[in-house]
Order: C-alpha cells, then structure tokens, then sequence
C-alpha cells in the first residue's frame, strides 16, 4: 500500500530542528542531516535562537529524492537526546 504525496521528488524540503542551546546541538543535527542527504551544504543551515536564549532553532534545507528518505530522516532526528522537535 503506497502513501499519496502532495511533494513531487526530487525537491528542495526544509526541516526545522529545535532543540537546547548547548555546543554539540548543531554539530549533531548537521551530522544526521548529512548522512541521509550527502550532497547537504552544512553552510546553508539557519540558526535561531529563542527569545530568553535557551533554545535554538535550525533550518536544514535538503533535497529530498523521496518520502523514504523524509522519513528516515525525521525518525533519527527526533530520536536524537538533544532535539526537542522537529517539524
């Protein structure tokens, strides 16, 4: 059983990742990125810190090639122990 798609692959798809505002929250979310969209260009992430400070946000835009790799992509990341949500 196949799941309709409104996306048509290959696509230019953002990821917003947030997560606590510690050293090791952006190396880690570009090293998940990267392993499920290789040609992924860590120079293009956008960060955003939260109003107090105490969380950042990250815009990861990858091109996605299908839902499969989507999907994998948004299960290792909200697995991941410094990442509250991704959307």
């Amino acid at each position: 059983m196949s799941r309709e798609t409104l996306l048509e692959f290959p696509c230019d798809f953002p990821i917003k990742i947030m997560g606590a505002r510690v050293d090791e929250f952006a190396q880690a979310v570009v090293a998940v990125v990267a392993r499920h969209a290789p040609d992924f260009d860590p120079g293009s992430v956008e960060m955003r810190p939260s109003s107090k400070g105490n969380y950042l946000a990250l815009t990861c835009t990858i091109r996605a090639l299908s839902q499969a790799q989507l999907d994998a992509l948004y299960r290792e990341l909200s697995s991941h122990p410094l990442v509250k949500v991704v959307l």
